[in-house]
């Protein structure tokens, strides 16, 4: 390695998400980078243009900003951008200008999808690591939710302790004690931008030294935790919350531009989690039978209402009920295995629907489908996965999630399939659609990889967009599906009222609401080929395309979040009065303003499902 990569693999051990990779991933990329220089007020990237790599400030200060010329991020030293067109369809979407005299370190295209690909805490950063995207989108400054509005650094109660990784056993459980702290962060050295290796806490202590009988004289480093999950100081504590969710972890580095600057735990977190959804998840994993996990579920409906309360936005709520709805998923099918054996061929579970889309209520059923090797053989493994799918799909309507009345369900042998059987599947409906072939459309494309072999879920993920994007005639065919349902609102802007027999004088909030917006926005959402599946993320990729006219976007955002919330409302009104939650909505129980706010949203709702229609004419009748 020369002088000059040298160089480079030591600024880049100094910054995430680069600084967590493993050592030879991080080597890769060092001698891959390439460098620019670009003067003062000199534009970096112009929106369109093809992305040819991640960009990383060396040095200087660089401005991204949104199509419309309004300042994004400013990002200096450390800082990375490009990263949100990488992920989506390689073009900019974010324009950037140096606005200081700059040098830009360029990681390959190649290199950045390896990354991706191999490295699941870069995949996390790059995904929900840009805290100004966060500030504007899911954790918008709307509610007084302290979740919302407090940063990380502010859970630090005290400076990190640190131990130097050549250190012994016993010498970590005395510094412990001393310093009364349950966790220890495990630096390269002792020096005072020595790098972060590892973390070890008390349950490593008694599982990886006491129980395994090893002597207390070896280092720290032989039973530290080295695949570290990390957050910077100036993201929020619902993103901490998330991070925890999402990797089943109690103790959280804190990182401030790369350097240590403290940890925090559950216990900190949970002061400003005004539910008790961390411990919930936390618990599902401890839970050794199906009616454990079945006791857990009665803990749901109190967190969801308490959320509610505590004026939480759609998205939060969304993406806490689905972290949840995975988590039951994934004990379920560790459980599974523990009762059946392992599994004879690899396999993939899939979330669909509102799961996958992290937009997952108190009512909802399951839409779960697997995955299988294309080794499969029907004669050899059929009995093994029937079983699997009858176990977890029996446990998940015990723990609260009905079965599906449609039948999506891994039990339905149809939706049992090999991976090819999959990817055909995916052909027939976009090459030759008809109506059944549309609605499973509409449940399939969003599907989400929870168990397993991940990266099928991907795979398929990726053969939707590839496919769907080059097929107008299909796009058309979904955006007349998509407008099918159209929202509950008369010739004078009235609503029109269910009548069912059973709720007479009601709406159907989701049916005529957050589901037909949910369809249109996929629609869009395809054309362009995003990735995301979340349907406010999907919306901030369409805003950004520019396929609306303008201000429509901004509108359906304002509108999604009004339709979820009269929702995600009612239904905590229902439970807090002992009723079984729906989806109907009498319109005399809301408020004045709660029915106008409703109804221009239904308006904005019915003048994007007509652009629509307009958008992608013909199709097949």
């Amino acid at each position: 390695m020369q002088i000059e990569q040298i160089e480079i693999l030591n600024f880049l051990k100094r910054y995430s998400p680069f600084k967590e990779l493993p050592d030879d991933l991080l080597h890769q990329t060092a001698l891959q980078v390439d460098i620019g220089y670009f003067k003062a007020g000199t534009p970096i990237l112009r929106f369109g243009e093809p992305l040819q790599a991640l960009h990383l400030v060396r040095s200087g200060a660089v401005e991204t900003y949104r199509r419309n010329g309004v300042l994004y991020n400013r990002l200096s030293e450390g800082g990375i951008f490009a990263e949100q067109g990488l992920l989506r369809d390689k073009t900019v979407i974010f324009p950037a200008t140096a606005i200081e005299d700059s040098l830009i370190y360029f990681i390959p295209v190649a290199c950045f999808e390896l990354l991706y690909q191999s490295d699941e805490v870069f995949a996390d950063y790059v995904e929900i690591g840009d805290t100004q995207r966060k500030k504007s989108g899911v954790l918008a400054d709307k509610s007084s939710n302290d979740l919302m509005s407090s940063e990380v650094r502010q859970l630090i109660g005290r400076a990190a302790v640190t131990l130097a990784a050549d250190a012994t056993v016993q010498q970590a459980a005395q510094l412990m004690q001393q310093e009364s702290v349950s966790s220890l962060l495990i630096v390269a050295d002792q020096s005072k931008d020595a790098a972060l290796v590892g973390i070890v806490t008390d349950r490593d202590l008694r599982n990886r030294l006491i129980a395994a009988g090893l002597d207390y004289q070896q280092p720290v480093s032989v039973i530290m935790t080295k695949e570290l999950v990390c957050i910077e100081s100036n993201q929020f504590v619902f993103e901490a919350m998330l991070v925890m969710l999402r990797h089943n972890v109690h103790h959280l580095p804190v990182l401030d531009q790369g350097k240590v600057l403290g940890i925090i735990s559950i216990a900190d977190v949970i002061r400003y989690e005004s539910q008790n959804s961390l411990y919930i998840v936390s618990s599902i994993f401890r839970q050794q039978t199906v009616a454990e996990l079945q006791s857990l579920s009665t803990e749901l409906a109190s967190c969801f209402v308490r959320m509610v309360n505590e004026d939480a936005n759609s998205r939060m709520i969304g993406a806490a009920m689905a972290v949840t709805g995975r988590s039951f998923k994934q004990r379920l099918l560790e459980l599974a295995e523990q009762h059946l054996g392992p599994p004879p061929v690899p396999y993939c579970f899939l979330a669909l629907g509102s799961m996958a889309r992290d937009e997952q209520l108190i009512v909802t059923d399951q839409d779960n489908a697997l995955v299988l090797h294309n080794d499969y053989d029907p004669l050899l493994h059929q009995d093994y996965f029937a079983a699997l799918a009858e176990f977890v799909c029996d446990g998940l309507a015990l723990c609260g999630y009905s079965y599906c009345s449609g039948d999506i369900m891994a039990t339905n042998s149809q939706w049992r399939q090999p991976l090819r059987v999959w990817q055909q599947y995916f052909t027939d409906w976009i090459e030759k659609p008809d109506a059944q072939r549309l609605l499973n459309s509409a449940i399939f494309f969003d599907l989400e990889g929870v168990w397993g072999e991940l990266h099928w879920a991907e795979q398929l993920n990726q053969q939707i967009r590839r496919q769907v994007k080059a097929n107008a005639d299909f796009l058309a065919c979904m955006a007349r599906n998509a407008i099918s349902r159209t929202p509950p609102l008369g010739f004078f802007k009235d609503f029109v009222l269910e009548n069912d027999g059973q709720q007479n004088n009601s709406l159907d909030i989701k049916r005529r609401g957050t589901a037909p917006l949910a369809d249109l926005v996929r629609v869009h959402a395809l054309s362009i080929g995003c990735a995301a599946t979340n349907t406010y993320e999907r919306l901030l990729a369409v805003k950004a395309a520019g396929i609306l006219p303008k201000g429509r976007a901004d509108d359906l955002i304002d509108a999604l979040e009004v339709i979820a919330m009269v929702r995600i409302r009612q239904q905590a009104k229902s439970l807090q009065a002992g009723r079984s939650a729906d989806n109907k909505v009498k319109p005399e129980e809301l408020s004045a303003f709660e029915r106008k706010t409703l109804k221009e949203a239904f308006q904005i709702l019915s003048f994007a499902q007509k652009f629509l229609k307009f958008r992608y004419p013909g199709g097949r009748q």
